[in-house]
């Protein structure tokens, strides 16, 4: 994305942003931010994150006791996952991110994006219901089925939930309010995770789901969703958004250069992804059709050979 002609650069872009900047943001993490007053809130997202990896990995025990057996990609692929949400939340990471919008961006990209894809990939849901015992699984993909999770694993709605929460985070004054509120830190990384997770999973269709859109529904959705996506990273680039931050215009810049190509790359990957699955599906179709008609087939050739034996 290159400057338009006649925008203002260096010094006069600095002073044309200049009056939508605080003169500083509090720190919320590392010294003198909350983590060194006392609580911190983002350590719940530590926390839940801990807590997603041992039920992985105890799910993961379970199926060796009962003797079963699980892919090892899906396991590594989980553990990416996992990985990339602990780089995304590191304390380093949070405080550089804090400080700069283009640390943010990165921190983004790597917790709403690539990382939801590789958990989904890992496929937890479809490992929860071979671990639990049949009458808990039945109970849980009878609840799975309920209205509001069906109304949740819409397309629409789940890209209203992630991209509509891209532009309501750097296009209002949600960005600057969240630089001051540990509360609000946590919140916004919280939706920034579930809604990728949420995105991906319903686009990416590899889980059990309780409301399996059409391959063109989910198709058109991600399609729409990246076209969404390039049209923020535009607006960030052109508008010189979030404002009321402290970032000069060319951290904004480079911030939207992030989310406009590394957007590109997570999406292309999700579209490898759902291409994969459709696939898939159709090679599955293809089998049952071909099984069937195999069925038929023997069918007929014993009615004909019963007619020949009773004319005989």
């Amino acid at each position: 994305m290159a400057a338009r002609p006649g925008r203002p650069g260096g010094a006069a872009a600095a002073v044309t942003h200049a009056h939508h900047a605080p003169a500083a943001v509090p720190a919320l993490h590392g010294a003198g931010g909350h983590a060194a007053a006392g609580f911190d809130p983002i350590i719940l997202l530590y926390l839940l994150v801990a807590a997603g990896a041992l039920a992985y990995a105890g799910l993961l025990w379970r199926q060796r006791a009962l003797g079963r057996g699980w892919p090892l990609h899906r396991s590594l692929l989980f553990a990416l996952g996992i990985a990339l949400v602990a780089y995304g939340l590191s304390p380093a990471l949070m405080a550089a991110g804090h400080a700069d919008l283009r640390v943010h961006m990165t921190q983004h990209m790597l917790l709403g994006m690539f990382a939801p894809l590789a958990l989904v990939l890992g496929q937890p849901l479809t490992l929860l219901l071979r671990g639990l015992p049949v009458p808990a699984a039945r109970r849980l993909t009878r609840a799975l089925h309920a209205a509001p999770l069906r109304w949740l694993m819409h397309p629409l709605t789940a890209l209203a939930l992630n991209v509509g929460g891209m532009y309501l985070l750097y296009l209002t004054p949600l960005y600057a309010a969240m630089l001051s509120s540990g509360p609000l830190h946590l919140l916004v990384h919280f939706h920034v995770i579930a809604a990728g997770f949420l995105y991906t999973a319903v686009l990416a269709g590899v889980d059990p789901s309780p409301l399996r859109a059409p391959f063109s529904w989910r198709l058109g959705t991600l399609l729409a969703g990246a076209g969404l996506h390039a049209v923020l990273g535009k607006l960030m680039f052109a508008e010189l958004y979030p404002r009321g931050t402290a970032d000069s215009a060319e951290v904004i810049e480079a911030a939207a250069r992030r989310m406009y190509y590394w957007g590109d790359l997570a999406e292309a990957l999700l579209a490898c992804v759902l291409f994969w699955g459709w696939l898939k599906a159709r090679d599955r179709q293809r089998a049952r059709e071909a099984r069937d008609e195999e069925a038929r087939d023997r069918e007929e050739q014993q009615r004909l050979q019963g007619g020949a034996a009773g004319a005989l």
